[in-house]
């Protein structure tokens, strides 16, 4: 009966509790359009994405009838890789699901989440979000294209692939320059049904993640490919 339990307060994200050996994603730069980005760098300046320096955090949150028995739960990439181009209005990046945090208290926080999950419950939620829900074995890497829109510079055109399936809409962005430094920062909201994935649900939809899921992102760059 525990372990029932256990994979019900889980269920936010996932059914099951046991863990899973996570596989090897293919090597980071896969998908980053690197080769274009050398090409330009020969005729303006291009600038690398300081991963050190850049988030985007995915807040997935819980329904249902039984809603008070889950947990709202924010999940973060620290490891955004890729280049923009200024000029030519352009970037491309990507970061590794299998290398995504769930749980970062900070973040937590910064979201306004009023639960805390349970170490174990965090852990459980994590690899059960990769090997069941975004497979990241067979689908590693979220690529994001981005582009200026002419005309209208309060808005991005950006198209994201994930779970082997891409959409593209019109996000606000908010872009700044500090000395070399490039800073872009939004937010949008995505459905999960729109990218393939069914969210998930037990006892009949009483207790399930809600469809729709909240991202914001902060993404500096730096002059320079290497």
């Amino acid at each position: 009966m525990k372990r029932f339990y256990a994979c019900v307060l889980l269920a936010p994200l996932l059914f099951g509790c046991a863990p899973a050996q996570l596989p090897q994603a293919p090597a980071a730069g896969a998908g980053t359009g690197e080769a274009w980005y050398r090409q330009a760098a020969r005729r303006e300046p291009v600038y690398r994405i300081d991963a050190a320096h850049s988030l985007i955090a995915v807040t997935v949150r819980r329904g249902g009838p039984f809603a008070r028995f889950g947990h709202d739960h924010v999940v973060a990439s620290r490891g955004v890789e890729g280049y923009v181009a200024p000029r030519s209005g352009r970037a491309d990046f990507h970061f590794r699901v299998d290398q995504l945090s769930v749980d970062e208290t900070a973040l937590r926080t910064a979201a306004g989440l009023d639960t805390t999950p349970s170490a174990d419950a965090i852990a459980g939620t994590r690899t059960n979000m990769l090997t069941r829900v975004l497979q990241a074995e067979r689908y590693p890497l979220v690529l994001l294209h981005a582009e200026r829109v002419a005309g209208d510079p309060a808005r991005l055109r950006l198209a994201v692939t994930l779970h082997g399936v891409t959409r593209t809409m019109l996000v606000p962005t908010t872009i700044a320059h500090s000395g070399t430094t490039l800073v872009a920062s939004g937010s949008l909201r995505l459905l999960q049904t729109d990218f393939g994935i069914t969210p998930m649900s037990i006892m009949g939809g009483a207790l399930k993640v809600e469809d729709p899921i909240e991202m914001r992102f902060t993404i500096v760059a730096r002059p320079g490919l290497n």
